[in-house]
């Protein structure tokens, strides 16, 4: 060997210990970052509240409050049976398909949002004869099926054991995010509930198709127009983070690892407030962009879900020297969210006005 090809390999040694080095540098920069970002010596105001929460919503690159719900579009796809309750005497007298509103909402049927069969019985039974032969059909297609009975007392309720009920309500879902109750699965529902209807010497009051499609397709148009997704996005002013000193920091200030990956913000009572990406794969170790997310229909105004979202995207775009930022990576302004925020009350009205509040157990089995 050469003193040059010696010195050669010792160059090259040299330079491969120092892009080595480099690398492992930048790790440790990108670790040490967010480990100061977190320490205890900051304030935790990711879910302040009161004075210390900015109660203004986001930039929305789907938001389009163009939506009408106080137009009389949500008469286009109430059911059939959602006729006017009458007196309290006359509730407890109401025929098999005229569930009262009041007590619906509370129950597995929604008039509003299912296509409601009613079920006539002979003879009464008990809910656990009925309860084992509604385990057969608990969905068609993508769409849920869910049942009522009409207690001897009148009322309607959950099909529970130890009831005796006098009737039956099947309903099956007319739309969700995918698309609209169909005709396959519509008769694939009717077909399934005969079989059951029979078990029972029942009679069912099937609705004609054609006019259960144009309830359905109505219904998710309205799905279709109100699913607004809000996002905000904290992009690194400088080197980028590190994901797992990342995470596990992120895990600390209250947000939950969700078996599929996600992180998600609690909103206390079993619920999601947001949910946060660092738009990188498991395996890659550092990213310079997270980006919160909200959705819109699912979360109730009073959750303040908005508010809680741009103070977390203010407070770790502080520890993490980043800037708040929207889909185009343009700076989102104080101007501009305040515009957004009179958007989202207009948007919020509308669905009140629909009679499918956002954040209801309607919006939630829709928006689902």
């Amino acid at each position: 060997m050469t003193d040059l090809q010696a010195s050669l390999i010792v160059i090259g040694g040299a330079i491969v210990v120092a892009v080595i080095s480099y690398n492992k540098w930048q790790e440790y920069k990108a670790k040490k970052s967010v480990e100061r970002a977190f320490s205890s010596s900051h304030d935790d105001v990711l879910m302040a509240s009161g004075d210390a929460a900015i109660a203004v919503p986001v930039h929305a690159e789907r938001l389009e409050p163009t939506l009408s719900g106080g137009d009389g579009s949500e008469e286009s796809f109430a059911h059939a049976e959602s006729a006017e309750p009458q007196d309290a005497d006359a509730q407890h007298d109401a025929p098999v398909d005229m569930m009262p509103p009041a007590e619906e909402r509370e129950l597995p049927v929604d008039y509003l949002i299912d296509c409601t069969i009613p079920l006539a019985l002979t003879t009464q039974l008990r809910g656990e004869k009925i309860l084992p032969a509604l385990q057969s059909l608990r969905h068609v297609g993508s769409k849920p099926v869910h049942f009522a009975g009409q207690h001897i007392d009148g009322g309607w309720e959950a099909i529970t054991h130890g009831g005796i009920y006098k009737s039956l309500m099947a309903g099956v879902q007319l739309a969700n995010r995918s698309n609209a109750l169909n005709e396959l699965e519509y008769s694939e529902f009717v077909m399934r509930l005969r079989q059951i209807a029979d078990d029972f010497d029942a009679d069912p009051d099937v609705p004609d198709m054609a006019e259960v499609m144009v309830t359905a397709r109505s219904l998710h148009h309205f799905v279709t127009e109100y699913d607004a997704k809000l996002s905000v996005n904290v992009q690194s002013n400088g080197a980028p983070w590190s994901v797992t000193t990342l995470l596990a920091a992120l895990e600390r200030q209250g947000f939950d690892v969700r078996p599929e990956g996600r992180l998600v913000m609690p909103d206390g009572d079993g619920g999601v407030l947001f949910s946060l990406s660092t738009n990188v794969t498991l395996a890659e170790d550092t990213t310079s962009r997270l980006t919160l997310l909200l959705d819109v229909p699912v979360v109730a105004p009073e959750r303040d879900g908005f508010g809680a979202m741009i103070a977390c995207a203010r407070s770790l775009s502080s520890r993490l020297d980043g800037t708040l930022v929207d889909d185009s990576n343009q700076p989102l302004s104080d101007a501009s969210l305040n515009e957004i925020g009179g958007q989202i009350e207009i948007f919020y009205a509308d669905m009140e006005a629909a009679d499918i509040p956002a954040g209801s157990s309607r919006a939630l089995r829709l928006f689902n």
